[in-house]
């Protein structure tokens, strides 16, 4: 366009040279022509108004100027062209005057082209600037809401406790919109074992079904999750295992599926009511995808296999240790989860999915607190227990016969615990140590009798957390375990003999994929054959964790 516009200043003021430049005996009408034709342009859209009003007023001062020097002209003609000669000597001076007429003119068109182009350029420019301002604008609002909504959705859950929002905050967000509350998240573990020895007969691991010379490679879990706050009150957490089962069977299990009721507005009284995790011991709650061992030590884990139970359970911690609970599983501490800082409430007790069967819950009772220093590191004490009666299952034993209950009758056996926690979290360095003393359901020495004995035992652990500048974690650990007593949740409640030792590391080359091999050596009885014999062995297992 602005190349246009100069061609056409150009021709303007060539054609009002060559105008000009006629001799007075010649008078042309050029300005109603030139505003003619400056209206016609202006009709087809080449010229814009305000273009039209400066080229018309520059043309009729141009007119006036021109008949101003015909006038002079014709009034100093019978002076100057008397004869041939005189008008011949006059015409040098005509010519001059044209020039500097010319010049004047040229100058003009060329001022008034500069002002058409700042003109254009100067509305161009802030129509575009007020375009790109309102642009920024919309883009400021949306990282600004955008932001607000990450920092929001992002308080709702955790992988184990309700929401900490208040309710003001809450239906703000999420007003009549309980389906928006819901997120899902699971992880998938891929693992393979390889028996190295074992003496005195198979090796059998309680939790492990790939942990014997039968198995190779396989899915351990396969978890999906669905949590949220359905309410502001009201709290849902749903998991599935598609590869559940203990000892390694596969199908499908619910692992958790239970409501949290909250009982005031800042969330800090709540009760936990459905299929969860049973509040006692630090390995029970701790995730398994957040676990560094492949498998839980068994003398925690005898007390509550599968770690599940349909239940009843009152929680209290206020909002900072609720927020500490939970920031210890996302700084990569790999805590418990938030199960609240003091819990009691009863169980049915006869283990994951299954009904009660003697009309006599379990009762457990735990109190823990996070200690933070002042230097950053965190120390968490605990102390549990529970008690009740359980009821085990029996079957015939190969030259014995079916073991009688001793003591239990149709009530069952004593089935009480009690329990210690201490866990320093890895800062770099962190240990971990547990421990629980009870009676339970045990096979007798000569297999004929089921009784209540006494058991003990515990595990310590540490560990070295290594994060690199990229990121990338390295975690090497070890952990010595020991167990002495029955194991209820097996046929016969056989005893249970353990002392392993067992050394690894876990190695996290992105959010999304942990790598974790460990290597195990020692004793334990294997409770799922009779006669239940003390295998000596060495085995390793690997396995690749997905998270999403």
């Amino acid at each position: 366009m602005r190349i246009i516009r100069s061609r056409l200043s150009h021709t303007l003021a060539a054609l009002a040279a060559a105008i000009l430049a006629l001799p007075p005996q010649m008078p042309v009408m050029a300005g109603p022509a030139m505003e003619k034709l400056f209206l016609l342009m202006k009709a087809k859209g080449t010229l814009s108004q305000e273009e039209y009003d400066m080229l018309v007023a520059a043309s009729r001062e141009e007119d006036k100027e021109r008949d101003k020097a015909v006038a002079a002209a014709v009034a100093a003609a019978p002076a100057t062209t008397s004869t041939p000669a005189a008008a011949g000597a006059a015409q040098p001076a005509s010519t001059t005057a044209l020039e500097k007429r010319l010049a004047a003119t040229e100058s003009k068109v060329g001022h008034l082209e500069n002002a058409l182009g700042q003109t254009t350029n100067a509305a161009s420019l802030d129509k575009r600037l007020a375009q790109t301002e309102s642009k920024v604008g919309n883009l400021e609002s949306a990282i600004s809401t955008t932001r607000g909504q990450i920092e929001d959705i992002s308080k709702i859950t955790d992988n184990t406790s309700p929401s900490t929002m208040s309710a003001a905050e809450l239906d703000t967000l999420l007003a009549d919109k309980w389906y928006e509350r819901l997120k899902m998240k699971g992880y998938l573990q891929v693992r393979a074992d390889s028996v190295m020895r074992e003496d005195g007969g198979p090796l059998h691991v309680q939790n492990d079904a790939f942990a014997n010379d039968q198995s190779s490679i396989g899915i351990r879990r396969g978890r999906l999750a669905f949590s949220g706050d359905l309410t502001n009150h009201v709290y849902l957490y749903f998991q599935a295992d598609l590869f559940g089962g203990v000892n390694g069977n596969g199908g499908v299990q619910a692992r958790d599926y239970y409501a949290d009721v909250s009982l005031d507005p800042a969330r800090e009284h709540r009760v936990r009511m459905g299929l969860s995790k049973v509040p006692y011991g630090h390995a029970i709650l701790q995730s398994s995808q957040n676990r560094l061992a492949l498998e839980r030590p068994e003398a925690i884990s005898t007390a509550i296999e599968g770690e599940r139970d349909f239940g009843v359970y009152y929680m209290y911690a206020p909002y900072e240790i609720r927020e500490r609970f939970k920031n210890l599983v996302k700084m990569g501490l790999r805590g418990s989860g938030d199960y609240g800082m003091i819990a009691f409430g009863a169980f049915a007790g006869q283990g994951i999915n299954k009904p009660d069967t003697n009309g006599q819950p379990h009762w457990v009772a735990r109190a823990t607190y996070p200690f933070e220093f002042e230097n950053g590191q965190f120390l968490e004490l605990g102390i549990q227990g529970y008690a009740g009666k359980f009821n085990t299952t029996t079957a015939p034993i190969p030259g014995v016969g079916t073991p009688a209950n001793g003591n239990g009758g149709n009530r069952g056996f004593t089935d009480a615990r009690v329990g210690i926690s201490a866990i320093l979290y890895p800062q770099p360095f962190g240990i971990e140590t547990e421990w629980n003393w009870g009676k339970g359901p045990q096979l007798s020495n000569d297999m004929r009798t089921i009784t209540s004995s006494s058991l003990s035992g515990g595990y310590v652990q540490a560990n070295y957390r290594h994060v690199f500048a990229n990121q990338k974690e390295l975690i090497p650990f070890a952990r010595w375990q020991t167990y002495n007593g029955g194991r209820k949740f097996a046929v016969n409640a056989p005893k249970d003999k353990v002392n392993e030792v067992g050394f690894g590391f876990r190695f996290i080359p992105y959010p999304e994929l942990e790598l974790t091999a460990m290597y195990m050596h020692g004793m334990r009885t294997n409770t799922n054959l009779a006669p239940y014999s003390n295998v000596n062995y060495d085995y390793v297992g690997i396995q690749a964790q997905v998270n999403f």
